[in-house]
């Protein structure tokens, strides 16, 4: 009933992207607006401003030939201010960041051996989140966070450490 009378409601938290006659007008926050259809005004979509996460999965190699899964998790938001440039000039946001997630990864972790992958976490994170700042800026987002969750061997590499640490171990500490 409200849009037939012109009348949108933009919800907390959400901007609305406001066109005339399929050019873009303005950037419509959250409340009542009103939307006079007949004169070529619309809404073309609504934006939300919370925090969103991403995990991101990838494959890569170390530098001592280990095959590990690192497991990114990226915090992002758009920003209200360029809330256009999120609307318009990105298809799909997450697709985005997860290309660049690999991108970074893969660039840094095969330079460094298993053990050192493990101790780095936090300056791969610094990494990715870097470089996504700097990329996702221009198209309207900001990178809250960035973390490295889990770097996980191959399950062969795995089974293979963990019999390696066991023969570390005392005998007496061993039961038949």
């Amino acid at each position: 009933m409200g849009q037939a009378l012109g009348l949108v409601q933009v919800d907390q938290s959400t901007v609305a992207i406001k066109e005339s006659f399929g050019k873009f007008d303005e950037i419509l926050g959250p409340g009542c607006h009103f939307l006079p259809w007949c004169i070529g005004k619309q809404i073309a979509g609504y934006l939300s401003l919370r925090v969103q996460q991403l995990d991101v999965r990838c494959e890569t190699k170390t530098k001592d030939n280990v095959f590990v899964n690192v497991v990114a998790s990226v915090q992002y938001r758009a920003l209200a201010d360029k809330a256009s440039d999120a609307f318009y000039r990105l298809t799909n946001t997450r697709e985005q960041i997860q290309s660049y997630v690999f991108d970074v990864i893969r660039a840094s972790v095969p330079k460094m051996n298993l053990d050192d992958a493990f101790e780095q976490k936090n300056e791969i994170a610094k990494a990715v989140e870097d470089e996504l700042e700097k990329a996702m800026s221009m198209y309207g987002y900001e990178i809250v966070q960035t973390l490295i969750v889990d770097i996980e061997p191959d399950e062969h590499v795995k089974r293979a450490m963990n019999e390696i640490n066991a023969g570390k171990f005392p005998t007496f500490l061993v039961h038949s």
